[in-house]
C-alpha cells in the first residue's frame, strides 16, 4: 500500500478509534492516543517513501498525494511534536469531559496538516485545509467557556475569509491553466499575464496569511491561542501555523521571485516586519502568560514571513530554520504555561509568583525556550537571527533590519516579564501547595529543551534537511557547516567554542557563588527585604506584575492607540445593519416576490442584450 495513504489512515483511523476508546475507559483512550502519536511519527520518519505518488480520479478531478523535500521538513516538525504532546496531554487533560471527541479532533487536525503537505494539487490541499480548519475550530470552542463562542466565531470568520480566497484562486487556476496540479501551475506560470499572477498570488497569500497570523489577518490568533487547551495550543501555534508559512513559501518563491515579481515579495517582507514589531509591543503589555505568548507567537511568525519575503538564498534558509525553531520553542513555552495552569490554577501575572522552587524542571524548560526566543548565544535562536540579519544586510534591506532588531530587543523584555512574573519574585502562602508537574508533562518539555540546546551547538543537524528542501524552491548548491557560521565579510563563529566558553563561565560562577553563600549564609524569610524601614505585612506585595513596563508603555502610546480590531468591529456592525435593512425586502407577500422575479429577469435580459 502507498505509504502516504498509510500515514493518513493511522491518523484519521486512529482519531475515530480514539473516540470510542475514551468512551470505553480513559486509560484505554490514553494508551491509544500515545500509541497513535508514536506510530505516526515513527512511520513518517522511518518508513515513509517520499518518492511515491498517488493519483486518485474523482468526479473529473485528479487528486494527487505526493511529498517533496520542502514539505517534508514541516512534516518532520509535526512528527517531533506529536508524540510529545500526546504524552503531555494525559495528565494535562485529566478530569476533562468529552475526551474522545477532543482527541478525535486533535488527530484529525494533525491528519489535515499532513494532507496539506502531501497535496500535489490545489484541490487536495483545499480539502485537507478545511479538515484542519474545522477540527481546530471545534477544539477552540471545546471548553464551552464564556469567551469560547466569541473566540470561535472570530476564528471561523477569518478562516472563512482565507478559505474563500484560496478557493477563488483555485477556480482561477483551473479556468486559466486547465489543471490543478501544483507543479504544473508553477511550470506554466511564466506564460500567463502579470495581472493573473498578482491576482492569484494575492488571493493565495490572504488564505495562507490567515493561518500564519500575518497582520492585519492576525486578530483571531491571540484569543484562540489563549482560549484553547494548552496541549493543543502547543500544536496550534507550533505546527498548524506552519501550514500558512508553508503556503507563503510556495507562493512568494515559486510565483513571485521565479516569475520576476520581486516587488510583491518585498511587500510580503514588510508585512512580516510590521507584524514582528507591533505584535511584540502588544505582548509587552499583556497581564496573562497565555496572552503574552499568543502575541509573541504572532510576532515570531513575522520574522519568518520577513525572511521568506526577502527571497534570497540565505533569507529563505533562515526563514525555514526559524520556522522549525519556532515550532519547537513555542510549543515548549505553551506546555510550560499549561503546566503552571494545571499546578497553580492560574496564568495571571498579578496572581502568580516565585514558582521556581516549586516547579524547577518547568522553569528550566521555559528558560531554555526563552533564551532561544530572544536569540541569545549559544542556543539555536542566535543562529537563526544571525542568518536572518545577515541576509537582510547583504541584500540591502537595512530598514527592515532595524524593525526586526527593535522587535528582538522588545522580545527580550517580554520574555523577562514572563519568567519574572511566573517563576521569580517573593513566595506567597497561597502557592505553598504547588508541586512540580507530572513527569508525563515535564519529560516532553525537557526533551524539547535538550534538542534546542543541541541545535544551537550543532545547527548543521537541521541545516542538512533545510539545504535539501531548498532545492524544491529552486535554490541549488546550498552549503553549510555543522557548527560554524560565516558571513560575506570573511568572519566566522564556531558555536562549539561559544557553548564551551559559556559553560566554563557558568560553572566558575556557580562555584564562586556557592562558596560565598556557604561562608556568609543566613536564613531569611521572603519578607526580609529592604523596605525603607517600614515593616511589611503579609498583605504587602513586592511582586512587580502590575504596570511592569509602564514607562515603556507611555513612550510607545502612539503604537497602542491604533488597533485593527475596532475597525473590524465597525465593519461587522455595518454589515449587520446592512442585512437588517435587506431583511425588509422579505415581506412574506407572494405578489412582492413575483415582482422581484420579474425585475431579475428584466435585468438578465438587458445584460444578455448588451453582451450580444
Amino acid at each position: 500500500m502507498n505509504t502516504l495513504v498509510v500515514l493518513l489512515l493511522i491518523l484519521f483511523g486512529g482519531g475515530i478509534i480514539a473516540y470510542f476508546a475514551y468512551n470505553i475507559h480513559k486509560i484505554v483512550g490514553d494508551i491509544w492516543l500515545v500509541l497513535v502519536g508514536f506510530a505516526a511519527s515513527i512511520y513518517y520518519i522511518g518508513y515513509l517513501d517520499v518518492s511515491q505518488v498517488l493519483n486518485i480520479h474523482l468526479a473529473g478531478f485528479v487528486l494527487t498525494l505526493a511529498l517533496n523535500s520542502f514539505s517534508w521538513i514541516f512534516g518532520l516538525l509535526i512528527a517531533v511534536l506529536l508524540p510529545l504532546v500526546a504524552l503531555y496531554s494525559i495528565p494535562y487533560m485529566k478530569g476533562q469531559d468529552r475526551l474522545g471527541w477532543f482527541y478525535m479532533l486533535f488527530l484529525f487536525s494533525v491528519g489535515g496538516m499532513y494532507g496539506i503537505l502531501m497535496a500535489g494539487d490545489w484541490l487536495t490541499l483545499f480539502i485537507f485545509w478545511e479538515i484542519m480548519t474545522w477540527s481546530s475550530y471545534l477544539i477552540v470552542i471545546y471548553r464551552r467557556s464564556e469567551d469560547a463562542p466569541r473566540v470561535g466565531l472570530k476564528y471561523l470568520i477569518f478562516s472563512a475569509i482565507g478559505a474563500y480566497s484560496l478557493l477563488t484562486a483555485i477556480v482561477l487556476i483551473g479556468a486559466n491553466v486547465h489543471s490543478l496540479s501544483i507543479s504544473k501551475f508553477f511550470e506554466v506560470l511564466p506564460m500567463h499575464s502579470l495581472g493573473f499572477k498578482v491576482l492569484v498570488g494575492s488571493l493565495m497569500l490572504i488564505g495562507f496569511g490567515v493561518k500564519a497570523a500575518v497582520m492585519p489577518l492576525h486578530v483571531w490568533a491571540p484569543d484562540a491561542y489563549s482560549t484553547t487547551p494548552m496541549n493543543y495550543t502547543s500544536m496550534f501555534s507550533g505546527a498548524l501555523s506552519k501550514m500558512g508559512i508553508y503556503g507563503i513559501g510556495l507562493i512568494v518563491i515559486n510565483l513571485y521571485y521565479h516569475s520576476g515579481i520581486s516587488l510583491a515579495g518585498e511587500i510580503v517582507a514588510w508585512f512580516g516586519a510590521i507584524t514582528a514589531v507591533l505584535a511584540t509591543y502588544y505582548a509587552l503589555i499583556q497581564k496573562d502568560a497565555k496572552r503574552l505568548m499568543a502575541w509573541s507567537s504572532v510576532a515570531q511568525l513575522g520574522y519568518i514571513v520577513a525572511g521568506l519575503g526577502i527571497g534570497t538564498k540565505l533569507s529563505v534558509f533562515a526563514g525555514i530554520y526559524l520556522a522549525v525553531l519556532h515550532g519547537l520553542f513555542k510549543a515548549n513555552l505553551f506546555m510550560a504555561i499549561g503546566a503552571v495552569e494545571r499546578q497553580a490554577g492560574t496564568t495571571n501575572f498579578s496572581e502568580l509568583r516565585a514558582l521556581i522552587r516549586k516547579m524547577p524542571w518547568t522553569f528550566f524548560s521555559a528558560l531554555i525556550s526563552v533564551i532561544v526566543l530572544a536569540g541569545i548565544p549559544p542556543l539555536s535562536g542566535f543562529v537563526g537571527k544571525w542568518m536572518l540579519y545577515e541576509s537582510m544586510i547583504t541584500s540591502g534591506h537595512y530598514v527592515i533590519v532595524v524593525f526586526l532588531f527593535l522587535a528582538s530587543v522588545a522580545g527580550f523584555l517580554y520574555a523577562f516579564r514572563f519568567l519574572f512574573g511566573v517563576f521569580l519574585g517573593q513566595e506567597e502562602k497561597e502557592f505553598e501547595h504547588v508541586k512540580e508537574a507530572n513527569p508525563f508533562m515535564t519529560v516532553p518539555m525537557l526533551l524539547i529543551a535538550l534538542f534546542l540546546i543541541v541545535l544551537g551547538t550543532f545547527p548543521g543537524i537541521m541545516f542538512k534537511y533545510i539545504a535539501r528542501s531548498m532545492a524544491d524552491l529552486g535554490f541549488y548548491g546550498v552549503t553549510y557547516k555543522m557548527s560554524v557560521l560565516t558571513n560575506d565579510w570573511g568572519q566566522s563563529i564556531n558555536m562549539q567554542y561559544i557553548a564551551a566558553s559559556l559553560v566554563i563561565v557558568f560553572v566558575l560562577f556557580l562555584i564562586v557563588l556557592t562558596w560565598v553563600a556557604y561562608k556568609n549564609s543566613r536564613n531569611v524569610t521572603t519578607k526580609d527585604i529592604h523596605t525603607s524601614g517600614e515593616p511589611p505585612s503579609e498583605e504587602d506585595n513586592y511582586h512587580f506584575s502590575e504596570n511592569f513596563y509602564r514607562p515603556f508603555q507611555r513612550a510607545f502610546a502612539f503604537v497602542y492607540k491604533y488597533a485593527i480590531t475596532p475597525v473590524y468591529n465597525e465593519f461587522a456592525r455595518g454589515i449587520e445593519d446592512f442585512f437588517q435593512y435587506v431583511r425588509r425586502l422579505y415581506t412574506g407577500n407572494a405578489q412582492t416576490y413575483a415582482l422581484y422575479v420579474l425585475l431579475f429577469l428584466a435585468i438578465l435580459f438587458l445584460i444578455a442584450k448588451n453582451i450580444h
